[in-house]
């Protein structure tokens, strides 16, 4: 029964899997409940201060700001590269990096050199395995989004693109559409352009400026490229929780049919065994 105690021992390596893959689908699914309430908590406030920081550019055309100034030529850019810190979240990261390369090899096909701040411990291996310029970079951000710790990585690549280092900042994460899917995004984020915060006022409404309006719309400009970021974060953790729920469930549902198939394949050996320990008693009794 040498064949049977492999057997046994597989069936039993594959239930100890099972146990942990099953224990990661509740933690994940708790998980995911949470990181869905949190983005859509921060989806009012991305969305208001996109409102007013699109009044105030449209209602004041001739402020000048250097997050809304487009640059004559493209010669490097930026990319926020948003990813999980840990993997067993079935092909999120793989497929959101599969479309960063894409656009990231047509840039630099074009002549574009392109600088890479890695938020996320997936993202900063890929850069680092792929030989990217990452100048900035976030590991460990927990399964809560928090602004102080993308601030620092955020900061360089605004500065970046305000001292001309850069000419262009895009956005790479994944975005949730619900549990069974979600989508990879890349989106530019500076230069700012009206067109893209474009909203339209059933009531237009005018401000008043204190001190001024060029360090009013500084400000907001700052905040509101914060608010992006920390809402593509959120949508990303969101993100994570749910492929990792979905992929710990199929990984548990074929742990049992791997195990129901072991357990077959367990009983035909014993019978097989049996009958022929049968087979020879009956022909040593027949001999004597």
């Amino acid at each position: 029964m040498a064949v049977g105690k492999e057997i046994r021992t597989k069936i039993k390596s594959v239930q100890n899997t099972q146990k942990i893959t099953r224990a990661m689908q509740m933690v994940a699914t708790s998980k995911m409940r949470k990181t869905q309430d949190r983005m859509r908590a921060a989806r009012p406030y991305a969305e208001k201060v996109r409102q007013v920081m699109a009044h105030l550019a449209q209602t004041n055309p001739d402020a000048e700001n250097a997050l809304l100034t487009k640059r004559d030529s493209v010669k490097r850019v930026g990319v926020i590269l948003i990813t999980s810190d840990k993997g067993l979240a079935g092909g999120l990261n793989a497929n959101l990096l599969r479309q960063f390369c894409l656009k990231a090899d047509a840039m630099m096909d074009k002549g574009i050199e392109v600088d890479v701040c890695a938020l996320g411990q997936k993202g900063l291996a890929a850069s680092q395995r792929l030989k990217m310029n990452v100048v900035a970079s976030a590991t460990q951000l927990g399964d809560t989004p928090q602004m102080d710790k993308l601030i620092g990585p955020v900061s360089v690549m605004i500065k970046a693109y305000t001292e001309g280092r850069i000419d262009e900042l895009y956005i790479v994460y994944t975005r949730f559409v619900n549990t069974m899917k979600q989508e990879p995004t890349f989106e530019q984020l500076l230069p700012l352009s009206t067109e893209h915060m474009a909203v339209e006022h059933s009531h237009p409404w005018e401000y008043l400026y204190e001190p001024d309006v060029k360090s009013v719309i500084d400000f907001l400009t700052r905040r509101y490229l914060e608010s992006v970021i920390y809402q593509c974060q959120a949508e990303n953790m969101a993100s994570e929780q749910a492929a990792r729920m979905v992929a710990m469930k199929a990984a548990t549902d074929n742990a049992a049919s791997l195990i129901e198939s072991l357990k077959l394949t367990y009983n035909k050996a014993r019978q097989a065994a049996i009958t022929t320990e049968l087979s020879e008693i009956v022909s040593g009794a027949a001999a004597v």
